[in-house]
């Protein structure tokens, strides 16, 4: 039986003053072999995390089947660190996406982080961040770590704008070209993404004196949350690979007509799986900072770009970047040889 009604029923509205979410999913089977330095690493990144988030942030934790003792410590967590305010365990590894869903779904804040358990933030990654939102309203998913040939890449937008809009394209000087080599190096040896170009200049798009460099990965990423709200409603039947990152981010924020951007400075490190001696280094700069302060973000509406401009956008692209203009058009915006770039 029932007596009475629930108080609950009488509030309408959900009113939170909390904007950004960080959400991780966590995935540590046991210690041995690739996944040996896991949880050291993980260490580094939930800590480095909570000293550089800022007041109205709040953290969401998956934890996808991992070893007990990573169980544990994730509790552990939860109960010392009021940024901490959910942890969730599945008894399955339900992969990275379902991860993200899951947590994504139950939740208010315009803002939403996605981040692989192997990121180290650096200070102030969030006021840069959420500075490229504020100065690019059309922006929907922004990266704290630059990377000069993500410009290709689910860009139609950035270029459409750059065109037709209020933006400017141009060639700049890479402001940290070693923090970009660092990147590519955690990528482990086998893998060769920049040439020497690319770690000296990459492609950005300015608007009213600001600029963020075309493009972006999304191992660490901001992302608007109406690019979850109006993507695809279905799971992801795969875990890592087979382009499910694409299906389920890169197209709905495309298809949505916003922006792909990332800092012009590193703020945030991809550690990889192996510890190293200059990780600790630089967490223990980390821990001299004082907390990032808030940049009082407000979420604005944005009118949905139609699918004729996005076509546009992808055309002009494909138009622009072509093996007839590309290098060309890349000389005319500075660069000196856009061949091979």
């Amino acid at each position: 039986m029932r007596i009475g009604s629930n108080p609950e029923k009488f509030k309408k509205e959900l009113e939170t003053e909390i904007y950004h979410r960080v959400v991780i999913p966590v995935y540590i089977p046991h210690f041995e072999d690739y996944f040996k330095d896991a949880l050291e690493i993980f260490k580094l990144n939930i800590h480095s995390l909570l000293k550089t988030c800022h007041e109205k942030t709040r953290i969401t934790l998956f934890n996808n089947n991992s070893h007990s003792l990573v169980k544990e410590y994730l509790d552990e967590l939860y109960r010392d660190n009021e940024k901490i305010d959910q942890v969730f365990h599945s008894k399955e590894n339900l992969g990275k996406i379902n991860a993200i869903l899951s947590a994504v779904k139950g939740n208010l804040e315009p803002l939403i982080t996605i981040a692989d358990s192997d990121v180290m933030f650096k200070h102030n990654w969030q006021k840069e961040v959420e500075k490229i939102f504020i100065n690019f309203p059309k922006a929907g998913l922004v990266s704290p770590v630059p990377n000069s040939v993500s410009y290709k890449y689910y860009t139609a937008n950035n270029f459409f704008d750059a065109v037709f809009g209020s933006s400017k394209l141009r060639f700049q000087k890479v402001v940290e070209p070693s923090e970009m080599q660092r990147f590519e190096d955690s990528l482990g040896p086998e893998v060769s993404l920049f040439s020497e170009k690319h770690l000296e200049k990459y492609l950005t798009l300015s608007r009213k004196g600001f600029r963020a460099v075309m493009g972006a990965g999304h191992f660490v990423a901001t992302i608007r949350r109406e690019v979850f709200d109006k993507g695809t409603n279905s799971p992801a039947f795969i875990k890592i690979q087979g382009g499910v990152e694409n299906k389920f981010i890169d197209k709905p924020n495309e298809d949505l007509g916003l922006l792909r951007l990332s800092t012009m400075s590193n703020y945030a490190y991809h550690l990889g799986n192996v510890t190293e001696d200059w990780m600790f280094e630089e967490f223990q700069k980390i821990s001299e900072n004082k907390p990032n302060s808030f940049t009082e973000y407000s979420n604005t509406n944005f009118l949905k770009t139609s699918k004729l401009k996005i076509k546009i956008g992808k055309a002009f692209r494909k138009i622009l970047l072509s093996k007839f203009l590309k290098k060309k058009y890349f000389k005319m915006i500075g660069l000196d040889d856009g061949k091979n770039y």
